[in-house]
């Protein structure tokens, strides 16, 4: 049984929400959703979010799992709202306990703050599954970017997050805490292991002249991708990658996103007077 697939944009962050479900039963899954947010102002809204909810309900879809790719520098998860809104557990790869311990000393966070995955109700281990409907979805640990990245293999499809993206614009940055350009060179082998008309599902796009595209397939991957295809060598990956992260600035929400993401979604609790506050680390990095 394929998968049915519905794909949201979220240009602001050249993010894609995907919707997946089997077609046939009301279960569905969200992965990778996103909360706006404005980093002039602090504001957060639900536009976005609810979009995707509203689809949801035209469907007469019901929210099973809510899954996160890994947790985020470049958007701010929704995953905690469309839990309140629709229900459903929230699950990404069990290694996020890494990235947790590293943000957790960035940010001085107290024993309040436990590093070991329990914010999210669920941590996903490499090759376990999830029933969905009449489908499973396949997990599958897929570092390089982050310690703690996975991708999402149901049917035919696999939903790679930020460990590729189109041909025309390469492969993930490595610089971040515990990311390490050969692990993501062995990552996205092993996503090109699997056979050439399998689809790929992209967490983002950067369109330079052209329409975003969410999918490719691997053997657009192997044959046009401007980083890795047609047979480049790990030392050559390795030394592109290493050369390219370095010259990249810090991605522009990765401080109050990463705040959040580790949380689930769930915003810093409320202080005495109603409001909700992030951390800002100086002359930090």
């Amino acid at each position: 049984m394929q998968p049915q697939i519905k794909s949201f944009y979220h240009a602001p962050t050249f993010t894609f929400t995907y919707v997946v479900h089997d077609g046939q039963n009301p279960e569905c899954a969200v992965i990778d959703p996103v909360l706006d947010f404005d980093n002039k102002s602090g504001n957060t809204s639900t536009e976005s979010a609810d979009t995707v909810i509203q689809w949801l309900e035209s469907q007469g879809l019901k929210l099973k799992w809510i899954l996160e790719t890994h947790a985020h520098a470049d958007h701010i998860t929704a995953a905690k709202y469309f839990q309140q809104q629709c229900g459903g557990d929230i699950a990404i790869g069990d290694h996020i306990h890494l990235v947790q311990g590293v943000f957790k000393t960035v940010f001085n966070y107290g024993e309040e703050f436990i590093a070991d995955g329990q914010q999210f109700d669920l941590t996903l281990r490499d090759n376990s599954t999830l029933a969905l409907g009449g489908m499973q979805i396949q997990i599958m640990h897929t570092p390089g970017h982050t310690p703690a990245c996975i991708s999402y293999k149901v049917g035919d499809n696999i939903f790679v997050g930020d460990t590729l993206f189109m041909p025309d614009t390469g492969t993930a940055r490595c610089d971040f805490p515990g990311g390490d350009a050969a692990t993501l060179y062995d990552s996205i082998h092993k996503l090109l292991s699997f056979p050439d008309e399998t689809h790929l599902y992209m967490c983002h796009d950067y369109p330079d002249g052209r329409d975003s595209r969410e999918v490719c397939t691997v053997a657009e991957q192997k044959a046009n991708n401007i980083h890795i295809g047609r047979g480049t060598s790990k030392a050559d990956f390795i030394a592109m990658r290493e050369q390219r992260d370095s010259t990249l600035d810090m991605p522009a929400l990765i401080l109050p996103s990463i705040q959040i993401n580790i949380r689930a979604g769930l915003l810093p609790e409320a202080e005495d007077n109603g409001v909700s506050y992030l951390k800002l680390p100086l002359n930090q990095f």
